[in-house]
């Protein structure tokens, strides 16, 4: 069978039954895929969207799942862990001073400071500054004494029972004498807010 274009002249829509055989299979093709293509994107293409759609939420269902079952099958030793937080943190509060033990501090950070071989310039409170859950409770502390001896102080207040941090070190050579230095540092202990408001 030879193909011949003169078939296709002259074809009429009105005419469609006249149309010689490969014009009415060529039409027949074209509609055919013209159908499956309205088809595609009108019934398909949104069917192929809400199954990706699925897909992505069943990955993250699935996760969701791992995450809740590691956590249900572990809940005793969550539990566990739970328990020994809440413990370490009623440690922690018991290391910080409370309202009637704060004037004592001064007094145990006066007797670490001479035992050091300290004399001491200043020691004073400072304003109380309240952060969220803590209350900041600075003191000012100046002192005169040797190099090493500085180092002894520092090491007994992390050696007191209750929780003080030191700041702000400044050492100058005091009265042109090498083995008098001035130590100046600022000291904060801290207060557990909730027991301030009680």
């Amino acid at each position: 069978m030879k193909f011949d274009a003169s078939q296709f002249d002259n074809l009429e829509l009105d005419n469609i039954g006249q149309w010689p055989a490969a014009a009415k299979l060529m039409l027949a093709i074209f509609l055919a895929v013209m159908i499956m293509f309205l088809g595609y994107m009108g019934l398909i293409s949104d069917q192929m969207e809400a199954l990706e759609r699925s897909y992505a939420e069943e990955n993250t269902l699935k996760q969701s799942y791992k995450t809740k079952y590691h956590i249900a099958a572990n809940l005793d030793l969550f539990r566990a862990q739970m328990v020994e937080a809440e413990d370490t943190f009623a440690n922690q509060l018991r290391s910080l001073p409370n309202s009637h033990e704060i004037p004592g501090l001064l007094d145990d950070i006066t007797f670490v400071g001479t035992t050091s071989g300290l004399d001491f310039v200043k020691l004073e409170w400072q304003p109380e500054i309240s952060k969220e859950i803590y209350i900041e409770l600075p003191i000012d502390i100046e002192v005169i004494g040797p190099y090493h001896s500085f180092g002894q102080f520092v090491s007994k207040i992390a050696g007191l029972p209750r929780i003080v941090t030191l700041h702000d070190f400044k050492i100058k050579i005091e009265r042109n004498d090498i083995a008098s230095l001035n130590l100046k540092l600022q000291a904060k202990t801290y207060r557990y807010q909730e027991e301030a408001e009680r």
